[in-house]
């Protein structure tokens, strides 16, 4: 039997990258999985790709800047497979880089409403079904830059940093009715962000921290999975509150 077998995942920003592997392994563990992202063209895709080799999966629409589209997003899920087991709060967009006396008011916000409030309100509404299920495992996707500085980065780091603050609190809350909530902070990764840092003209940025990550490399969005799946399982059960660094040692 897979461990997963007859449970319930959810995944924000699930259509490429950390959100795809780790729907990917959700699946591959046994579990029914709701691929939520705000491209619809991109989730259905996605899940196509997974019922052809022959998952149970659903696509959702899905802005988690929009609490009534987070709302229905968790719905949905429950809707469609009747409980809800795992999430992993993924979906992040990067901050337009700028000194913090530059940064303007709508970058900050639309960080701000995606990368924190985002997170929010998927824990709150998932929340509100474990809850009452009596049950339950979020994963919150945080970042290196939820523990560190960065320069022209201020919205982002600040945001990030916020995750792991409402996750830890959320933790406390729930620990003692069955719910366990972590976060995860990956460093640098191949992922459609890192791509689109490399295209807004930034390489020569993301070379030189990869310099100094001592692995020496990338990581792989499996290596995400992997680790989401782990807090997400019962090997797992004594983790509460942690925000587990994944990053190639480049904050040691």
């Amino acid at each position: 039997m897979k461990i997963m077998e007859g449970k319930v995942a959810l995944v924000t920003g699930a259509a490429s990258g950390l959100g795809f592997a780790t729907a990917k392994a959700f699946a591959e563990a046994g579990a029914s999985v709701a691929l939520a992202d705000w491209d619809e063209k991109a989730a259905r895709s996605a899940t196509e790709k997974l019922a052809a080799e022959g998952y149970t999966t659903i696509a959702i629409k899905c802005d988690v800047s929009d609490d009534k589209q987070v709302e229905e997003m968790v719905d949905t899920t429950i809707a469609a497979f009747g409980r809800l087991d795992f999430a992993y709060n993924n979906a992040g967009v990067q901050n337009e880089l700028a000194e913090a006396a530059d940064q303007t008011r709508d970058d900050f916000d639309r960080v701000t409403r995606i990368n924190y409030q985002g997170v929010w309100s998927c824990m709150k509404y998932e929340l509100q079904h474990m809850r009452r299920q009596g049950s339950g495992a979020i994963v919150n996707c945080s970042s290196i830059g939820g523990i560190r500085a960065g320069a022209q980065r201020g919205v982002y780091h600040g945001a990030k940093h916020g995750v792991i603050g409402i996750t830890k609190s959320a933790a406390v809350e729930y620990a003692a009715r069955g719910i366990r909530i972590n976060s995860i902070s990956p460093g640098l990764f191949q992922t459609a962000m890192s791509d689109q840092m490399i295209a807004a003209g930034q390489k020569e940025a993301l070379d030189a921290m990869l310099e100094r990550v001592p692995i020496g490399r990338l990581g792989r969005p499996d290596e995400i999975a992997s680790v989401v799946l782990f807090l997400c399982s019962d090997a797992a059960s004594m983790v509460i509150g942690h925000n587990l660094v994944v990053d190639g040692g480049i904050t040691v």
